[in-house]
This record gives structure tokens, sequence and C-alpha cells, in this order.
């Protein structure tokens, strides 16, 4: 890594802190310069503005995001899908952290539509994020392992569920139906969309887990 991408790695780094603290509505240069080691002038020398640091940051946040999807466990297409569901359902790691950077990122959400450059970074996460989704399906789908289903609708269904169920914690806290919702994703988006055990090629049903009973 170079020097230069090392210190645009800190500041990412510093964003996400700093997030998590103050929310969206109270996030400043300064803010962030608090939670980063050097001097708050070389992350103006990076970055020209407060927007365009935090366009920085949402990519950072996709790259991450498929990264950990994508090389964070099996290459299963079921469980990259299952990944992908409890990393944006309920999170990994501190929950008190979680919530704290899921309340941000709502709180960014929610400034997209006035915000046109936010909001444009966001279209490209969506639109990247269904498809890796869609890419997952059609995977599953070619290797005999999910039954026939449209990866583009599938896509949109499944990230539209995960956002909300995210969304819906962050607004109702412990009220939230959280944990019903990742079962929800679980047994009804994942668990039907797989074809019955005995129709799969011999080499899936032998890798199959005892879990696969209750799934």
């Amino acid at each position: 890594m170079s020097g230069d991408d090392s210190t645009r790695a800190a500041i990412m780094d510093a964003t996400f802190r700093a997030l998590a603290k103050h929310g969206y509505a109270d996030l400043t240069v300064q803010a962030i310069a608090d939670e980063f080691e050097k001097s708050k002038s070389l992350i103006h020398y990076h970055y020209d503005s407060k927007a365009d640091l935090m366009v920085a940051f949402l990519s950072h946040l996709l790259d991450e995001f498929i990264d950990e999807v994508e090389g964070g466990g099996p290459d299963d297409p079921r469980e990259r899908l299952h990944r992908m569901a409890e990393i944006v359902v309920v999170g990994l790691g501190d929950d008190a952290a979680t919530r704290d950077f899921h309340t941000a990122l709502l709180g960014m959400r929610a400034q997209a539509p006035f915000e046109p450059d936010l909001q444009d970074q966001l279209v490209e996460n969506d639109r990247l994020i269904r498809g890796v989704i869609a890419d997952i399906v059609r995977e599953g789908v070619e290797s005999g392992e999910f039954r026939e289903v449209d990866p583009e609708r599938y896509a949109a269904l499944f990230r539209s569920a995960i956002e909300g169920a995210q969304s819906h914690d962050v607004i109702l806290g412990d009220a939230a139906p959280t944990d019903e919702a990742f079962a929800g994703i679980e047994r009804y988006l994942i668990g039907d969309l797989l074809m019955a055990s005995e129709d799969r090629p011999a080499s899936s049903r032998s890798s199959d887990g005892a879990d696969d009973g209750g799934a």
C-alpha cells in the first residue's frame, strides 16, 4: 500500500468512528480530524469538502462490504446470501457500535434527496450490491442449488428486505422485530429459494450440514 493509500485508509477509519459517534447531521471535518492521528490539513489535501469525503466513504464502505460477503467464509451461494443478510440486519461485532453506525447511515440516507452527490453514490452502491446478489443467485441456479428465479427481481426483493430490517432496527430500537425479520429472511428468502435436497446434484447434497432440515 502506498503512502497516499495508507493515509486515505486511515481517513476512512477516522470517518467511520466519527460518524458512529456524532451521526451524520453533526459530523464535521473537525470531528473526523479528532479521530485521525495526523493533521486536519491532510484530510483537506485529499478531499475538497465534507461532501467529497462522504462520497469517498460510501464507496469505501461498498468495497469493504463486498469483500466481507465474497471473502468472509464459504463460497457456497446460500452461505454468501446468509452472510450478506447477517452483516446488514444484525451486524458483526459489538451490538452498540453496530447500532450507532447503522443510525448514522440512516441519517445519511435521509439527506440523500437534498444532496445530489450523496444520492448518486448511494444509487451506485445499490446498483452494485443488487448486481452482487443477482450474480450469487445466478450462480446458484446454474449449479442446481437454487431453483429457477429471476436474479434481478430476487436481488431487488432481497436488498429491500435486508435494508428495511436494518432501518426498523434503528427506528424502533429494542422494540424492533430484528430477530424475527432475520429469521424470516433466512427461512423464506434464502431457505425457500433453495431446491429440495433430493433434487440437487449429489456433490451438493453430500456437503449439506445437519441444520438444513430446519431451513
